[in-house]
């Protein structure tokens, strides 16, 4: 109620009125609170206070503040910018949809024929494929080829199908082999590898640099410490044997051949050999792409060592899958590809090995199947899951990656007798020995064995090789729908060719003869005879006469 002397209303109120009013808000505040509780909804966030005057570097600090506000409005920003042009292709779509719906049928078949050229153009680059054509190409773009082999199995990464796809292209291209990874072999084991393998081709005994991690950076020298009066060299990933001899050998080459273009070299095998590897401890640097993952490399790269030699990296050779699965472990992307699990692979290898070389190199107790063996290696090694559990996935991982990686040593035995392949003659023995200086290469593979430190035969496991490993050279894209109507097909294809010479050859009255004899039904058919109904009665001498006998 107004009081009549004073211009406004009173604020004050009773005190049981300002009671009941404060008592109303607390209980209000409570429910919400209590009804946030149930949803899970997360306190009130709290004012930043800023910065205190009296804290150090106050300035940076809200200088970084602000950077870090415009950094985060940008991103807004651009976020939004993103949603618009979204919006645009999408209503830019729909208004070519539109039109399509209206536009004629000659146009509308010419456009879907220009996106149909536009998606073949558009290559899988990890396709089988595209890895055999460009495997193909360095093959025919290079006058000597390199082979890479690796020293532990040489005789599983020979591939009898690229040997024969080179030694059947003309030019006069030479093979070369090269043994990598020799310092996980037994010296040995190497020296009769090598006498084994130059019975065919000229062999070079390499070991390639693992610790080329820089483009721009050259191969770091040798570090050697001294400790417990022993030598100890840290950089022996990073050494390399056998570059020397290797790019002699090829200069020579290129000189006798007194050309003028610089000599390709195309370096082929398969996956996990030391391709690129090989290709980086030659150039000192890091131009291709190299690493642990196999199947790195997906197209043909060119790099050029000096003014006459020129290398050319090559994706792997696809291995056919009609080889065994201890080839097919080694040498393919079957794991990476999802083919094969890793614990299958594990015991795949496990059964062409030794087991109490496995005990001693794994350092393990005596197991009764793969399963036992990763379990106590995941306890050795500490892979563990939830609950103290062995990870078995972890340690069947780690002992594959030990095996196609340069990392385990094991050999295979060398043949004791040695037979030549069937698409190897003497003559072609004889072509791919000569314009090479051989005395120079053996002297060269002495040199490398004794700068190498190989590891002890006692520690080196012993692997049984299955012999040269298919590879795929061409693969041919499949086509279902030609192979779902191969019955029809041929028919339909040989229809029109038979059409457009029955229209020189024979009349067009003869044309539905001949295509229903050239059918062969399975079923008995009755064929109709063709009836010349266009007979007038005045000249028709066999038609029947009414008059004779209906007078």
């Amino acid at each position: 109620m107004k009081r009549p002397k004073l211009k406004r209303a009173s604020k004050r109120l009773s005190c049981s009125k300002r009671y009941k009013i404060q008592r109303k808000v607390r209980e209000h505040n409570r429910k919400l609170r209590k009804e946030a509780k149930k949803k899970g909804v997360s306190k009130r966030v709290k004012k930043d206070l800023g910065v205190p005057s009296s804290a150090p570097f106050k300035e940076e600090v809200l200088r970084e503040a602000e950077q870090r506000r415009l950094q985060v409005e940008e991103e807004k920003e651009r976020k939004r910018q993103v949603k618009i042009e979204e919006r645009a292709q999408k209503r830019q779509k729909d208004k070519e949809a539109a039109n399509r719906e209206t536009e004629p049928k000659a146009k509308k078949a010419r456009r879907d024929d220009q996106a149909n050229r536009l998606a073949k153009q558009t290559v899988n680059k990890s396709s089988k494929q595209f890895l055999c054509a460009e495997l193909n190409k360095v093959i025919d773009a290079s006058d000597v080829v390199i082979e890479v082999l690796d020293a532990r199995d040489p005789l599983g990464c020979r591939c009898p199908q690229l040997e024969e796809a080179v030694l059947q292209r003309g030019g006069n291209k030479k093979l070369l082999l090269v043994l990598n990874k020799i310092d996980l072999v037994p010296k040995e084991n190497v020296e009769r590898w090598i006498n084994c393998l130059q019975q065919e081709f000229p062999v070079v005994a390499f070991k390639a640099s693992t610790q080329i991690r820089d483009k721009t950076v050259q191969q770091a020298k040798k570090s050697r410490i001294v400790a417990s009066n022993e030598v100890l060299d840290k950089s022996r990933g990073a050494a390399c044997f056998g570059s020397d001899c290797l790019s002699e050998l090829l200069t020579s080459y290129a000189a006798k051949l007194q050309s003028e273009a610089a000599l390709k070299v195309g370096v082929v095998g398969f996956t996990n050999v030391g391709k690129s590897s090989l290709i980086n401890s030659m150039k000192g640097m890091f131009a291709c792409n190299a690493g642990v993952k196999r199947g790195i490399t997906k197209s043909m790269q060119e790099v050029h060592i000096s003014k006459t030699v020129k290398l050319m990296d090559s994706p792997g050779v696809v291995v056919s899958p009609s080889n065994p699965r201890s080839s097919v472990v080694l040498r393919s992307l079957q794991v990476e590809e999802g083919h094969e699990s890793v614990l299958d692979a594990v015991t795949t290898l496990l059964k062409q090995c030794e087991k109490t070389q496995i005990m001693l190199q794994y350092n393990v107790p005596d197991f009764r199947n793969s399963l036992e063996f990763l379990t106590l290696l995941a306890k050795k090694r500490g892979y563990l899951q939830k609950g103290a559990l062995p990870n078995t996935e972890q340690a069947a991982s780690v002992f594959l990656a030990d095996w196609t990686g340069a990392k385990l040593s094991y050999h295979c035995k060398v043949p004791g007798s040695h037979h030549l392949p069937p698409y190897l003659t003497d003559s072609l023995l004889a072509d791919m020995q000569k314009d090479w200086d051989l005395s120079k290469l053996r002297s060269g593979n002495q040199e490398t064995l004794k700068g190498v430190k190989f590891p002890n035969q006692a520690s080196s496991v012993t692997f049984t090789s299955k012999g040269p490993t298919e590879g795929v050279m061409t693969v041919c894209e499949e086509q279902p729908a030609a192979a779902a109507t191969e019955g029809g097909g041929t028919q339909q294809q040989d229809q029109p060719e038979q059409t457009a010479e029955d229209s020189t050859e024979a009349e067009e009255s003869e044309k539905p003869q001949k295509t229903s004899l050239e059918k062969k039904p399975k079923r008995v058919q009755f064929q109709s005879v063709p009836i010349d109904i266009s007979l007038s009665a005045g000249s028709s001498g066999d038609a029947y006469d009414f008059n004779t006998d209906f007078k």
